[in-house]
């Protein structure tokens, strides 16, 4: 492995690359980088894009001077207050982020119609010599750089074989860094790491692989794999085979806008929810912001996902899928509420509720006399009204048209931005 600032990487090391050749774009900072690049006067300066301390916020992002006091994503606020006292803080403006990470993948694009955006600032992309260009990768790579930072914002990006090692690689030097593990040296780039640094692997699965020995990923390559299946199922040897540098991993082609995997929503509030009807309030307001970006982005579901988060740590979650795709609130709704029961009893405080919708591709159903989920009400008067509403909400702004539902909400929630980076 080697960063390709380093002279030890000679002209025709780079030129002989053999294999594939995966690249992980990692947007540095990304959503503290836009507001930087919007207010001149915050750069280099501590900047906090999140929520506030008291009202429940969390840490969407910190910029980088802000990471040297420790503020990291998914603080709560009142810890990065107090860590980085004088930090400046936005809410974020996640359409402006959509805005500049579709410029950053069209970018890509450019240089090869196999782009695997994975979030709203990661994506992978093939540079494979020989199948769509005859350049150097690092030198396609580098000049990738460049052209992200001429829009305002840097990135980090990591190079080899597979997936596994690019991601990895993508982490080692940030920000602005560009990490190349040639082809060969993937097995004495990964040996060395934590097993902790290769996705896939959570707290739970690094306690017991300590438990059995494994510290590193060199271990984890040479582990028993009968073990590693006994303790982990299938996913334990393909642990090791990515551990080792042996994965292969294909590049999609670029992802058009109907490959969106799912649409959800979340809001967190300022005082815990304990009873019934906040709860379902809670539940039915963020269904009906989720039912309205689905019709926005035109795109109907079937399978809804309720989130209950009841502390820092401890959350909780339950899936159904409804008898046909749909856009609108009212069933999404109802079949998050009836999820209810699952994961929540009254009187257990509610710190964040969360509903998601999947499922987008078509489903052959079967129709019923009664319907299902009380559908014989939806027909097309309610997809008039919502309609109706998405407009007066567009023109007027989201305040225009409401329930009576949202005004128990009214001032309970956090003023964290809902900023999901798996729905670009």
């Amino acid at each position: 492995m080697e960063k390709t600032d380093d002279s030890s990487l000679s002209r025709r090391d780079l030129l002989a690359w053999e294999g594939p050749a995966v690249g992980l774009l990692d947007l540095d900072a990304f959503f503290a980088s836009v507001e930087q690049l919007d207010h001149p006067e915050w750069r280099g300066k501590p900047l906090i894009v999140g929520g506030s301390a008291d009202r429940r916020g969390v840490v969407s992002t910190a910029s980088y001077e802000a990471r040297r006091y420790g503020v990291h994503s998914a603080m709560p606020a009142a810890t990065a207050r107090r860590l980085c006292p004088d930090a400046i803080w936005t809410q974020g403006h996640f359409d402006r982020y959509r805005e500049v990470s579709a410029q950053v993948m069209s970018i890509l694009v450019d240089e090869t119609p196999r782009v695997e955006q994975v979030s709203i600032d990661e994506a992978f992309f093939d540079v494979t010599p020989g199948r769509y260009s005859h350049e150097s990768p690092v030198d396609i790579c580098r000049r990738i750089q460049r052209r992200v930072s001429e829009l305002g914002v840097t990135c980090s990006v990591g190079i080899g074989v597979n997936k596994t090692v690019a991601k990895i690689a993508s982490e080692r030097e940030k920000p602005r860094g560009l990490t190349v593990v040639m082809p060969g040296t993937e097995g004495s780039f990964l040996a060395p790491l934590p097993v902790a640094a290769m996705s896939g692997i959570g707290p739970a699965t690094e306690k017991r692989l300590h438990e059995l020995g494994v510290r590193t990923l060199g271990e984890l390559a040479r582990a028993d794999g009968a073990l590693l299946e006994r303790e982990f199922g299938v996913s334990g040897p393909r642990m090791r085979v990515r551990a080792a540098g042996l994965e292969r991993s294909a590049v999609a082609e670029a992802a058009a806008p109907e490959r969106v995997k799912s649409v959800s929503n979340e809001r967190t509030f300022a005082r815990d929810l304990t009873t019934s009807d906040e709860v379902e309030a809670a539940v039915l307001h963020v269904a009906d912001v989720v039912a309205r970006r689905l019709r926005k982005k035109g795109l109907k579901g079937r399978t809804v996902t309720l989130k209950l988060k009841f502390d820092v740590c401890h959350a909780r979650t339950a899936q159904r899928a409804l008898s046909r795709a749909s856009d609108d609130a009212r069933p999404i709704g109802r079949l998050a509420v009836s999820l209810l029961r699952e994961v929540w009893h009254e009187g257990t405080p509610v710190r964040l509720v969360g509903v998601g919708v999947s499922g987008f591709g078509d489903v052959p159903t079967q129709l019923t006399l009664l319907g299902d989920e009380g559908d014989a009400e939806d027909g097309r008067g309610g997809e008039a009204l919502a309609r109706v509403t998405d407009a007066l909400r567009e023109r007027y702004g989201d305040d225009a048209v409401g329930y009576g539902r949202d005004l128990r909400l009214k001032g309970l929630t956090s003023d964290t931005a809902p900023m999901n980076k798996s729905d670009f």
